[in-house]
């Protein structure tokens, strides 16, 4: 019989249960193969499943939407992170080292928030023409179009879009079948935010199997170097305006960025396959 694995679902990037971005963390002993990883992601058929195990001084982790293997997640390392901690395979005061396909990051307790250390993904400075049909797809007549490459990928740049205002971005309606034939891996957009919210996004990535994600700590790697060059501050508070909301606190730190987010346990069982 197949020795069963620890997995949680973890509702990332807010502290409210059934807000933010719910993931699934799957603790293993050692590693397992990519196939079945893929299927248990299609199982769970969330935004994204991670799944790690310890491996010297850091856990090797790999992350899976129900469709594709991506190599960088923000709201499942969070939520990975979070776990380690919540049932103390981590002490309190520890930083942990994951190793992935986008090298090695680091998570830490900072208060009742837990710190990200990732690769900055900034957008090129000035805006390019958008590739075909991209306005279309998503119903606008005028927005600025950035590319944000993307490295070691072979699916293309994304594309950071910013439009006017919080009521722009909430307006969008895009057309997911247009814009899944739109070159490119995903769609960012953005506008500057009110209160105290910076800035605003939504973000899109049809072609990855998830029309709209609710919170992205990826995106937040291109979304702190673009509106902290604008802003002309370091550290910026993102607010994502899915329908389940999250909160995610940035920090430019040159070639890297501090993601900040709290997380909430939702589910805990054991996988049996």
């Amino acid at each position: 019989m197949t020795k069963p694995v620890p997995i949680h679902q973890v509702d990332a990037f807010t502290d409210v249960p059934f807000r933010g971005n719910p993931a699934a963390v799957c603790l293993l002993d050692a590693a397992r193969d990519a196939a079945w990883m893929q299927d248990v992601a299609a199982e769970m058929n969330l935004a994204e499943t991670a799944f790690l195990w310890r491996d010297a001084d850091a856990y090797r982790l790999r992350w899976f939407t129900p469709a594709v293997e991506v190599p960088l997640c923000g709201h499942a390392t969070l939520a990975s992170a979070h776990v380690l901690f919540e049932t103390a395979r981590e002490k309190p005061d520890a930083e942990i080292a994951f190793e992935t396909l986008s090298g090695r990051l680091l998570a830490a307790r900072e208060g009742g928030w837990i710190r990200l250390d990732f690769p900055a993904l900034p957008p090129r400075a000035e805006p390019t023409a958008p590739p075909p049909g991209l306005m279309t797809s998503l119903g606008l007549a005028a927005a600025r179009v950035y590319e944000v490459p993307r490295p070691n990928t072979s699916d293309g740049p994304s594309w950071l879009v910013e439009v006017a205002s919080l009521a722009d971005v909430l307006a969008v309606r895009p057309d997911f079948g247009a814009l899944r034939r739109v070159s490119g891996h995903a769609v960012i957009l953005t506008a500057r935010g009110e209160g105290d919210h910076d800035f605003v996004s939504r973000f899109f990535v049809p072609k990855a199997g998830i029309d709209e994600d609710p919170v992205t700590g990826g995106a937040h790697c291109s979304l702190a170097p673009f509106w902290s060059a604008r802003l002309g501050r370091e550290e910026l508070t993102g607010f994502q305006l899915s329908l389940r909301t999250g909160i995610v606190r940035v920090r430019q730190r040159g070639a890297r960025v501090h993601l900040l987010g709290q997380a909430v346990t939702v589910l805990r069982g054991e996988l049996n396959a």
